[in-house]
């Protein structure tokens, strides 16, 4: 009869890899000078650096959180909110926007949970027709009816937005 060994792994003393990581974080963040070749944003005694006669301008670089980002371009913005006939906000309101004058629907979006919606639109003086609907099925117990009638709710507004300005309104449904 053979007998076999079971091979046996090295095992990895935790602790001391946890004392090596909080050894080196703590050079790093307690002696920032030492480690990075900086005083801290602490100057010695008299107001003068401690470097000769170099800016300090030209020796450091920019951190990306002070650097300025590609600019935004300007908007306007419609922000509205879907009220059903008991004056309760509406989920599932869709809702088209489009400048005034014109037929098709630029932009659909659908209310959320609190009944609210908002849009981007372009800059400047404008105005735009909004127009919600949504078809409710009647619901006795948590469970839908068939038989009765869906209930088709609509609603309608006009918002003028000057410029690049937040408009916010109301968007009243009703049958």
């Amino acid at each position: 009869m053979k007998t076999t060994s079971t091979r046996k792994r090295k095992t990895v003393n935790t602790n001391q890899r946890s004392i090596a990581t909080a050894a080196l974080l703590g050079m790093v963040f307690c002696l920032p000078g030492a480690v990075f070749g900086s005083t801290g944003g602490q100057e010695p005694a008299g107001g003068q650096s401690s470097t000769s006669n170099q800016s300090s301008a030209g020796n450091q670089k920019e951190s990306p959180s002070t650097k300025p980002g590609p600019k935004e371009k300007p908007y306007g913005l419609i922000f509205g909110t879907a009220y059903g006939p008991d004056d309760h906000p509406m989920y599932g309101v869709h809702v088209t926007i489009h400048p005034d004058g014109r037929k098709k629907p630029s932009w659909e979006l659908m209310s959320d949970h609190r009944g609210e919606f908002a849009q981007r639109v372009p800059p400047g003086p404008g105005d735009y027709m909004i127009n919600g609907e949504i078809e409710i099925i009647p619901v006795v117990d948590g469970k839908p009816q068939k038989s009765k009638k869906k209930m088709r709710l609509k609603g309608q507004a006009k918002v003028h937005v000057g410029g690049e300005e937040e408009q916010d309104f109301s968007l009243h449904m009703s049958e």
